[in-house]
């Protein structure tokens, strides 16, 4: 039908050679949930599962040449966001976001599951004042909420007060991730206009959790893309990105990919 959800997604996000996070993870996701990938690369990265080694960030006007290159032609029904890096990136890329009506994932990277920080500790204050508000939905994991907010986030009502705070800076949604926080069940906290939802699963005991965070937003941004509403796009995500998990390949000598091509056998 015109007019109607194409499922296109222009990720814009850093680059991960090993495959388990950032574009990468976020191409497999928009892919194997029926949705259409298109990518603005902000950095290069050399890493594996035992962290990342080196980054190249890339020349603004390259990062937002790709952009508009997508926008301008493909379209997006969703933007989501990823490693953006740098003062000068997010605004960029907040100016990119005033560009299109579709609803950004806002993903605040600010540290790779090895360690290596993403995020400039000066880019904090611009992704709390430029990324917040143009966020659909914000997806911080704990420690990335505590940095925005500056509220202790150790168990749920930590979540509640951090995402009640991130909702007044600006954001329409936001889903508290709750990998981070303690206890035998992982508690995540999406809260909305209209309330919040609690969504709980069992804590899976493996160190192959490298890229969930950009995996998780993709998925939500896919589910966005194709016209979902925003619980029902969260929870198609959650169970995505747990099975993902509970099917990992176990590549690596480290914190290990998840497995983004289960869909596929399903279907066979």
């Amino acid at each position: 039908m015109a007019g109607s959800p194409l499922g296109r997604v222009l990720i814009i996000a850093g680059s991960d050679s090993g495959g388990g996070a950032g574009i990468q993870a976020d191409i497999k996701t928009v892919t194997l949930l029926g949705g259409y990938a298109a990518t603005a690369v902000t950095a290069i990265t050399v890493q594996n599962t035992l962290g990342v080694q080196d980054v190249f960030p890339l020349p603004l006007d390259l990062i937002e040449a790709q952009a508009r290159a997508v926008l301008d032609d493909i379209g997006a029904d969703a933007i989501k966001t990823g490693m953006l890096g740098s003062i000068a990136v997010v605004e960029r890329v907040a100016a990119i976001l005033d560009t299109s009506i579709a609803p950004a994932v806002i993903d605040p990277v600010m540290v790779a599951k090895g360690g290596a920080p993403l995020l400039d500790r000066d880019a904090i204050e611009a992704v709390r004042t430029l990324m917040i508000p143009r966020a659909a939905l914000l997806t911080p994991n704990a420690p990335e909420a505590e940095a925005l907010t500056g509220i202790a986030v150790t168990d749920l009502d930590g979540q509640r007060r951090a995402g009640e705070a991130l909702m007044a800076m600006g954001a329409r949604a936001v889903l508290m991730k709750g990998g981070h926080v303690p206890g035998p069940r992982v508690v995540d906290l999406l809260l909305t206009a209209q309330g919040e939802t609690l969504m709980a699963g069992p804590r899976l005991n493996t160190t192959s959790t490298h890229g969930t965070g950009c995996t998780l937003a993709s998925a939500c941004a896919v589910g966005l893309a194709k016209g979902l509403q925003m619980e029902t796009a969260v929870s198609n995500a959650r169970a995505y990105v747990a099975e993902a998990i509970r099917r990992a390949p176990g590549l690596g000598g480290g914190h290990g990919p998840l497995d983004h091509g289960w869909p596929l056998r399903e279907r066979r």
